[in-house]
C-alpha cells in the first residue's frame, strides 16, 4: 500500500519559514515525482510545486511559490521536502503531497490528475500577520 505522510506544518508569523516533509512508503521513491498542493478554507486546491526524479532534474514552482519556496528530495530516506520562506498570511492552508510518475503539465500548467498514485492527509500551515 502506498502511503504519504506530511509533517512540519504549524503556526508561524509572517516572514517566517517552515520546512514541510513528505515521507513515503510502499513505492520506489526514486521512480516518482513528488508534488505539493494546498487548499485554504473555502478555496479550491491549488498546485504549489513539484520535484521530478533525480535522473531528469525536473523542478517547477507555481506563481504562489516562485522565489520563496524550494523543494528537495532524499530518496534514501524516501522523503521530499518543501522549504517555505518569507511566508505570508495568504499561504495559510492545508498542504498535501502527492506522488506521480512525473510533474505532469496540463495545457502547460502543473496540476493533478489520474497520474497521481497517492496523496497524503495534509499538514496545516497557519501564517499570522
Amino acid at each position: 500500500e502506498v502511503q504519504l505522510v506530511e509533517s512540519g506544518g504549524g503556526l508561524v508569523q509572517a516572514g517566517g519559514s517552515l520546512r514541510l516533509s513528505c515521507a513515503a512508503s510502499g513505492i520506489d521513491h526514486d521512480k516518482y515525482a513528488i508534488g505539493w498542493f494546498r487548499q485554504a478554507p473555502g478555496k479550491e486546491r491549488e498546485a504549489v510545486s513539484c520535484i521530478g526524479r533525480l535522473d531528469n532534474g525536473d523542478q517547477l514552482y507555481t506563481d504562489v511559490a516562485k522565489g520563496r519556496f524550494s523543494m528537495s528530495r532524499d530518496d534514501a530516506k524516501r522523503t521530499a521536502y518543501l522549504q517555505m520562506n518569507n511566508l505570508k498570511p495568504e499561504d495559510t492552508a492545508v498542504y498535501y503531497c502527492t506522488a506521480a510518475w512525473a510533474c505532469v503539465r496540463y495545457g502547460g500548467v502543473y496540476g493533478a490528475g489520474s497520474e497521481n498514485v497517492a496523496w497524503g492527509r495534509g499538514t496545516q500551515v497557519t501564517v499570522s500577520s
